[in-house]
């Protein structure tokens, strides 16, 4: 079999390497260099699968996503063709869970600020005061696998913790030292407020302008689950406002940021548009409204970035040596476990034949 593997590390790629003996391997940087031949492919959450890549690769029978989450991955589309998707389902709560505490403790104790104040010569200690865990409360939206090690932590740190989620987990929060409640009063209690919900239709922007409103006034804000979760727009008016205080951020809406400036990804666009097919002008006309909003989402994205009450990390809530060591172990069973006919940890459901 012909194996496509994208953005792969030196440690991962020495145990697939090891572990997948007698088999094509083929490491590449991107989804642009996996070739047409490829039948199956690993991939990163990065890498966005839709019908037009699916299309130029028809011999592809198996992908396997080195995450749990796979809203990247146009399942439908998938299914029509064949193609087995495999996932990552648990691999690293505890490690995200820590990264949620490390951007919490990162705003609470003002360590952006405090890294600079040196450099640019003024130090003070009022300007730059934080403040204390206990006793404040946390709200942990979403109660899976991170979610309750996310609890967990918040208890060990003295604080009131309390989650809301579609389907809650009792007898685990009476053993953890939670409490459920609605979302409503999770926003209005929370000195901190955590997601760690997957992107679904019914999670999109679920922190919205209306959601910030009822906030309590100053509340931290933390996102390690998908970017799409949050309102960017809205997300920078709270921030504008002071309802809240700042934002400990893994993931963005646009997260092609933090790979490249905002001016260079439009400057591709424009590359891309001038060496497009003119012979269909109307379906460019209508992709132009498109444009425009991904070209202003590429700006607010940008903006958040550069604000000194956001912390922010390029998506690697997930990235201990442990959790790789974990993902990659899982990947390798989902390719052994589909070459030998009999597929685990999939995803999508595949027509009936």
């Amino acid at each position: 079999m012909t194996i496509y593997f994208t953005r792969t590390g030196s440690p991962s790629e020495e145990r697939f390497r090891e572990q997948l003996d007698g088999h094509e391997l083929r490491f590449v940087g991107s989804l642009e260099e996996v070739g047409e031949e490829a039948e199956m492919l690993v991939i990163l959450f990065w890498a966005r699968i839709d019908g037009g890549f699916l299309a130029a690769h028809p011999k592809l029978r198996f992908i396997a996503t080195r995450s749990s989450g796979y809203d990247h991955i146009d399942l439908a589309a998938c299914s029509e063709r064949g193609i087995v998707v495999c996932s990552v389902p648990s691999y690293g709560e505890n490690t995200v869970a820590e990264h949620t505490f490390a951007l919490i403790l990162s705003l609470t104790r003002r360590l952006r600020e405090v890294a600079t104040a040196k450099r640019i010569g003024r130090f003070s200690f009022e300007e730059l005061r934080g403040f204390d865990l206990h006793g404040k409360t946390l709200g942990v939206i979403g109660t899976g696998r991170i979610g309750l090690h996310v609890a967990r932590l918040g208890r060990a740190f003295g604080m009131e913790v309390l989650a809301f989620d579609s389907k809650p987990a009792d007898v685990i929060a009476s053993l953890l030292g939670y409490t459920y409640t609605s979302l409503d009063e999770l926003l209005r209690r929370s000195h901190v407020l955590t997601l760690h919900v997957p992107l679904t239709p019914a999670t999109v922007h679920l922190l919205d302008r209306e959601a910030f409103a009822k906030c309590r006034e100053g509340v931290i804000v933390i996102n390690t689950a998908r970017g799409g979760v949050i309102d960017t727009a809205a997300l920078l008016e709270a921030l504008d406002s002071g309802r809240v205080a700042g934002a400990g951020l893994d993931v963005l809406e646009d997260e092609r940021v933090f790979q490249k400036a905002a001016s260079h990804v439009i400057t591709d666009q424009i590359i891309e548009f001038l060496h497009a097919d003119p012979s269909s002008p109307e379906e460019r006309h209508q992709r132009d409204p498109e444009r425009l909003e991904e070209l202003r989402s590429l700006h607010r994205n940008e903006a958040l970035l550069a604000r000194p009450d956001v912390v922010f990390t390029p998506h690697v809530a997930f990235n201990s040596v442990e959790a790789v060591e974990r993902i990659d172990q899982v990947t390798i069973e989902n390719i052994r476990a589909f070459l030998a006919g009999e597929a685990i940890n999939t995803i999508n459901p595949l027509p009936q034949t």
